[in-house]
């Protein structure tokens, strides 16, 4: 019989015992080895079969046991060592209270940071890949940093989906139940103890109820909505359901609960607590950007902001992180679904519907008029956004080119903040502590951690032989892990203990070895390394350098040919006569990784450049010691030297097609290993029969790109560079402010099609048959019509550099011109100033009109720009250096 119900019957741990509970309940227990270490002596095969979860730990140890422990003088000394220890991680100041002291500028109050997803740790499986990975990350790192930071998420009762292996290597999905009363989380309550809950109306009359989980992540708290309320109907109750899961009606009440359900649970979170209210938003991706329109609302009602106001004054805090780099990642909704569940009767009612509408519309050349892009309002209803790395940040700005026509990818205002990692969950324990015996346990939470420091020369000083011993051991610690899922994944794929005595021999804890797991969709190709079969299994089975690959990644449910790439390298992995040198690990997740970045000697990516984002995987395993063989894509483009890795040449120009690509770049792979990472790697000529030149390139690795690669870099970027800049912008965009803004950008945007540049002459230093000497200076005059503007309202630039075959300016510069005279009896307005030519080659100039407000954040921001008319070639003023 089944039971109509299920709750959790836990202990009650005796008085001395109670700290456990509450270093049970924060997760930074997830990257403290201490409390760890802890919970695992409370019962050593307990915490084994709780995977490492102190809730589901305590909810099983035996009460003679918790007696035991209540009597045992050294574990309760250490039990308070750690419980004083994590009351000072919670309530002592960190980085940014003392950044806040000398700060220019307040920082901001509060943040509040929403993801569709967030991988915190394994005992809390709310993510499917780097999106959420990052995302935790980004929490981790601003809880060490003391950002004052609110996260702001959805709990899905399924998770993403567990992943094993038909017996002929097809992929099957899995969707467990999650009972959040077994999870690291706990209800939200009012004051009157009921559990608090936020409520968005749907069409038809129904509505969708949501509870509020929170979840402790060190100093920042994790909100998470649940839609699996008994007040909701079936429909309703499912919409936490699955991350990425369900069709486009699904997805957009998912994002709705997301965007507008979480700005209010953060408003009753922020009532109930007294946590300073947000000052700055951010949406990572495109997923949660309804916020934008809930906060609209909220002005509207308030102060009684019309809607282009309160565009403007939502736009002033809000932060919008792109992470795809093709237009096929962005969710796309069709129109007359949106409209149905914003118009009368259904949410937002006080916002026009047509005016939402535009907000996602794609209104550029090649744009969708029948869809609603969630990037694009993200983008208008942000006044910063940024990429997630500088390549990234660049394909970026060419993507979304179309919202701002006219302008140069250099001027498009999208920046980048290059992700990085949370060192203390990514970082073996192992490596961890080679770094406290060399610079002290404090010193080395502090570099993984905050980071701040450009080198970690305190590494170069570790011996060969203490590095060398501890690359084996992780090596090592990897065989027998990968020992275990493998023979674990072939029972589940129906094999009997008798035909799997071969698991014991494979791998071997003294051959290179290269890991590669990612999610599997085409671009990132898991089976590039399948190109030439016969030269791969040569790779595996040279006899006296051998290579070994450890390979997993989870395709997504509906991606079929995504599990055709899975089922090909299954099936070369099962081939009697190298398995045991490749394999392939089913249920890619955070527990699998964190064994797999150590362990590994070369860490493998080889995707379709560029269309990795970032790539954070190869960083995790830089930070223990692992080399990189990459193509130069993401984070990697931007970092590589070949002092710590390898970069695989890329075939990408526009003649060669796909498959002649693949060809060449696989080709260049093996080569890269055969002639250059596999030699070094056994070249044991070196002092004391060590590999002394891997050895260096391990240092180095360290060393050098060590402290770029943390999560914390990334973040005190965020802040300095985002985060402040936008709380400064939300302080200044009060209701007067914003009416204002508002009504000079109409003004100007109603003005704009009269605005012109009428001429352009240089006078002094004029070149001489196209040519002129370098140091020379040309003064500009310019004549302009402003059409009702005023010389208040615009600024007019110069804009010179070297030039192309087709006069493109390539690395143009823009220098203000200054008012000069006007208006004249045609209203005309003439502006003045010099232009130094300063370097030689090919050389050009024009000059633009920009729209300026005190309160823009970028001159691009309208989109706005006007510039000579182009009548013939040579129309443009331009000249040649010698």
């Amino acid at each position: 019989m089944k039971a109509i119900r299920r709750f959790t019957v836990r202990p009650v741990l005796p008085g001395p015992l109670l700290p456990l509970s509450d270093l049970a309940r924060n997760l930074r227990w997830s990257w403290h080895v201490e409390t760890r270490e802890l919970f695992q002596s409370v019962d050593p095969e307990g915490w084994q079969a709780a995977g490492g979860d102190p809730v589901r730990l305590l909810g099983s140890v035996s009460a003679t046991r918790l007696e035991e422990l209540a009597a045992d003088r050294r574990f309760l000394r250490r039990l308070a060592a750690a419980a004083a220890d994590l009351d000072d991680y919670l309530n002592g100041e960190r980085w940014y209270q003392a950044r806040a002291r000398h700060a220019p500028v307040p920082l901001p109050a509060s943040l509040a940071y929403f993801s569709p997803e967030f991988g915190i740790t394994a005992a809390l499986p709310q993510y499917s890949g780097g999106l959420g990975i990052l995302a935790g990350d980004h929490l981790k790192a601003a809880s060490d940093l003391g950002v004052p930071l609110i996260g702001v998420g959805l709990l899905y009762r399924h998770g993403y989906f567990r992943q094993s292996l038909s017996r002929d290597g097809w992929q099957q999905e899995h969707y467990p139940v999650l009972d959040p009363n077994e999870l690291p989380v706990s209800l939200l309550r009012a004051e009157d103890g009921s559990a608090a809950r936020v409520t968005l109306t749907l069409p038809g009359g129904r509505s969708l109820h949501a509870h509020v989980w929170q979840a402790r992540v060190g100093r920042v708290p994790l909100l998470l909505l649940d839609s699996d309320v008994e007040d909701n109907d079936a429909g309703a109750r499912e919409v936490t359901d699955r991350l990425y899961g369900g069709g486009s009606d699904h997805r957009l009440l998912q994002e709705m609960l997301l965007g507008i359900g979480g700005v209010r649970a953060v408003r009753t979170y922020c009532a109930l607590t007294g946590h300073p209210a947000p000052e700055v938003f951010h949406t990572n991706e495109g997923h949660a950007g309804f916020l934008g329109l809930e906060r609209m609302r909220e002005l509207a009602g308030e102060h009684g902001l019309d809607f282009d106001a309160a565009v403007e004054a939502v736009r002033a805090g809000t932060l919008f992180t792109t992470h795809t780099p093709v237009p096929a990642g962005i969710d796309r909704f069709e129109r007359g679904l949106v409209a149905r569940h914003f118009g009368d009767g259904a949410e937002l009612p006080g916002l026009p519907v047509e005016r939402i509408l535009e907000l996602g519309a794609e209104t550029y050349p090649g744009g969708d008029p029948a869809v609603f892009n969630m990037a694009v309002m993200g983008l208008r209803l942000a006044q910063r956004a940024n990429g997630v790395s500088t390549l990234h940040g660049a394909v970026s700005r060419e993507m979304f080119a179309g919202l701002w026509p006219g302008f140069d990818p250099a001027d498009i205002p999208i920046t980048s903040v290059t992700n990085g990692v949370h060192a203390p969950t990514w970082v073996a324990p192992e490596v961890m502590r080679l770094g406290a015996r060399q610079i002290g346990a404090g010193r080395t939470e502090d570099a993984l951690s905050v980071g701040g420091s450009q080198r970690w020369d305190a590494v170069s000083e570790i011996p060969d032989q203490d590095i060398w011993d501890l690359r084996r051991a992780l090596r090592e610690q990897l065989v027998t892990e990968v020992r275990d899922r493998l023979r674990a994944s072939w029972r589940q794929r129906g094999a009997g203990a008798a035909e799997l005595g071969w698991v014991d021999s494979v791998l071997d804890p003294d051959v290179l070895t290269i890991g590669f797991a990612r999610r599997v969709p085409s671009y990132k190709r898991l089976t590039l390394m399948l190109r030439d079969p016969e030269r791969l299994r040569r790779l595996l089975l040279d006899p006296e350098r051998p290579v070994q690959i450890v390979v997993a990644g989870k395709a997504h449910p509906a991606d079929d040919g995504g599990k055709r790439l899975v089922q090909e390298l299954v099936r070369f992995a099962d081939d009697p006569a190298v398995r045991h040198r490749i394999v392939f690990l089913p249920d890619y997740g955070m527990a699998m990784a964190q064994k797999l970045y150590p362990g590994c000697d070369v860490w493998l990516n080889n995707p379709l450049r560029p269309l990795e984002a970032c790539g954070t995987s190869g960083m995790k395993a830089a930070l223990n010691g692992c080399l990189n063989l990459s193509v130069l894509d993401g984070w990697w483009d931007e970092w590589f030297e070949p002092d710590f890795g390898w970069a695989i040449p890329t075939a990408d120009g526009d003649a060669t097609d796909e498959e002649r690509r693949d060809d060449l770049e696989a080709a260049a792979l093996y080569e890269l290993l055969e002639q250059h990472v596999t030699p070094r790697f056994y070249d044991r000529s070196g002092r004391g029969a060590l590999p002394v030149r891997w050895i260096e390139m391990v240092r180095r690795t360290l060393v050098s790109l060590g402290p770029k690669v943390l999560a914390g870099r990334m973040v005190r970027e965020y802040v300095e560079r985002l985060y402040a800049p936008a709380a400064a912008a939300h302080r200044a965009l009060d209701p007067a402010a914003a009416r204002e803004l508002a009504a000079w950008k109409a003004r100007v945007r109603s003005c704009w099609p009269g605005v012109r540049v009428d001429h352009v002459e240089a006078l002094a230093a004029t070149p001489v048959n196209g040519t002129a000497e370098l140091g020379a200076t040309l003064t500009l005059r310019v004549q302009v019509s402003l059409d009702g503007l005023t010389p208040d309202d615009i600024e007019v630039q110069a804009v010179a550099g070297t030039v192309d075959a087709e006069d493109v300016i390539r690395d143009a510069r823009g220098f203000p011109l200054k008012p000069a005279a006007g208006p004249d009896l045609e209203g005309r307005r003439l502006y003045e100033g010099p232009l130094a030519l300063d370097r030689t080659g090919p050389f050009g100039y024009t000059v633009r009109i920009l729209p300026s407000h005190p309160l823009l954040a970028s001159p691009a921001e309208l989109g706005l720009m006007a510039t000579p008319p182009v009548t013939g070639a040579g129309a443009e003023p331009g000249v040649l250096l010698r």
